[in-house]
């Protein structure tokens, strides 16, 4: 086990900030205040390293069933998968139509389901045979895709997180993220733990933790060390990807691109 700590300078996050991208569509309520909470640098320890499939372009990470289950990006290619973790070996996989460019992805009702960037369809999968049983519509962007056991909560590149019917996909409520008051956007991979949404935040080496309930940004985890252990990577090949094992607890985090999976334990 590798002992490696590291702490954020707090100060990193307002780089996320700003003012928000293209509005997600429908109808928004006023915006309530944002709520101003003190943000938490988090240390991080490295537990284990894993081999990760380098042509992978991780866009979403889940752990289900005790299997390690990836969906990638890039048009044509796109796929979601299941992955041995020992050895990052694809299992089984299964492609998405034509030209979609594949996004984030959870687990509701016992099916995986996946998103796609501006085609504004998410795909249902079964687990077992990764043979695609579904689909729902949505409108925007899908960028990341998790689940806190009521709704479906999706972002879009913009620091509005849309609460979905799992179902239906039919929007239920939503909340603009924030930190210190500031729009936090361009949230991509979600993960929810411990009932708080963790995200990667694009092209950045950070992930945040946010309360669902408020949208406020209250902890923060530096991952830079795990990118520049890597090496020299393509400036596309950011942190993105992060799986929950709720029943061993154990966390894993990986990136676009890169050849290593990494478990770390947050403390």
């Amino acid at each position: 086990m590798t002992m490696f700590r590291y702490m954020l300078p707090i100060a990193l996050l307002l780089a996320a900030g700003g003012a928000a991208q293209t509005a997600p569509p429908g109808p928004v309520p006023p915006a309530p205040a944002p709520v101003i909470v003190p943000v938490q640098g988090i240390t991080a320890r490295i537990v284990a390293r894993y081999p990760h499939d380098r042509t992978a372009f991780t866009q979403g990470l889940v752990w289900h069933d005790d299997a390690l289950f990836e969906s990638t990006g890039q048009p044509g290619v796109s796929d979601v998968r299941r992955v041995r973790l020992n050895d990052g070996k694809v299992l089984a996989r299964s492609r998405l139509p034509g030209q979609q460019f594949g996004e984030g992805m959870t687990v509701a009702g016992g099916r995986l389901v996946s998103l796609t960037w501006t085609d504004g369809v998410a795909h249902r999968w079964d687990p077992k045979t990764l043979r695609r049983v579904g689909s729902a519509r949505y409108a925007g962007e899908g960028w990341g895709l998790a689940n806190d056991g009521a709704s479906l909560i999706l972002s879009d590149g913009t620091p509005v997180l849309r609460f979905l019917d799992p179902v239906t996909f039919a929007e239920r409520r939503r909340v603009t993220v924030t930190a210190n008051g500031r729009p936090v956007r361009d949230l991509n991979e979600l993960e929810m733990i411990d009932g708080k949404l963790w995200g990667n935040v694009w092209h950045k080496d950070y992930i945040v933790r946010i309360d669902p309930a408020t949208g406020a940004v209250d902890a923060l985890v530096d991952l830079s060390p795990l990118r520049a252990e890597l090496g020299d990577l393509d400036p596309e090949a950011v942190l993105n990807g992060i799986a929950w094992d709720a029943a061993g607890k154990r966390l894993f985090v990986t990136g676009k691109w890169w050849p290593m999976l990494f478990e770390i334990a947050l403390e």
